[in-house]
């Protein structure tokens, strides 16, 4: 099976090729905009695999949570790829990529948290999944640090950019956070593993039915509000 897979939702723009059992994968953080890289990007790794996009069985898209901009840039340039190559595609979230990257490395259970803005989080818990990869625990959430919770049960590695910009306010019992783990972000390559399983299950969708996941409805605070949140 050959997977595509694109992300422009948070801070890096990633890309990767997922053919059987090999990855190719690039990643970047800062430079030009994700628009302007990503289609490069995308042509650079079927290039160096010499695979046409109507070689691919497949298309997995980052829908989100993110930047607003970032998580329409990919579901946009996932649909005209694959509408022009007549490919579905799989959607798979940000918070379940992050969570993917414990998962991988024997991890039960994971919270995924991503710097939100505005003195928020997004933020989601997941238990590993042999058939998925991941199940979660709740839904995608958005809200200050002090608004997540763990499950009852189990022992949670926390993953996730949310961890660096918060340090001060995760103190839950039961969670433990790597210095690395703190300041990682999503990368194409999880996207393209879990994309892989869900193909073969069966999860496929017409392109025209991919849509972004926006657990938030506002991009900025009012200046009332900024007048009236704490300096921290």
């Amino acid at each position: 099976m050959r997977i595509l897979a694109l992300d422009t939702a948070t801070e890096a723009c990633s890309v990767a090729l997922l053919s059987g059992d090999e990855l190719i994968g690039r990643s970047v953080e800062g430079g030009l905009s994700h628009a302007q890289q990503v289609l490069g990007m995308v042509e650079a790794i079927l290039a160096e695999a010499q695979v046409s996009l109507s070689m691919l069985d497949g298309i997995a898209a980052s829908i989100g949570p993110g930047a607003f901009t970032g998580v329409r840039i990919t579901v946009a340039v996932a649909q005209g790829l694959a509408f022009g190559a007549d490919l579905p595609v799989v959607p798979v979230t940000t918070l379940e990529a992050l969570a993917f990257q414990v998962v991988r490395r024997g991890g039960a259970h994971a919270l995924a948290c991503l710097d939100a803005r505005m003195g928020e989080v997004y933020w989601e818990c997941f238990a590993a999944d042999s058939r998925r990869g991941l199940a979660a625990n709740n839904p995608a959430s958005v809200g200050p640090p002090e608004s997540v919770v763990l499950p009852a049960a189990g022992v949670y590695r926390g993953i996730g950019r949310g961890f660096a910009a918060y340090p001060a306010r995760f103190a839950l019992p039961g969670l433990t956070v790597e210095p690395a783990d703190g300041h990682a972000l999503p990368n194409a390559r999880e996207f393209a593993a879990l994309g892989a399983m869900r193909f073969g299950l069966g999860e496929g969708l017409d392109p025209a039915d991919l849509s972004p996941l926006y657990v938030r409805d506002k991009v900025a605070l009012t200046e009332a509000e900024r007048a009236a949140k704490p300096v921290l």
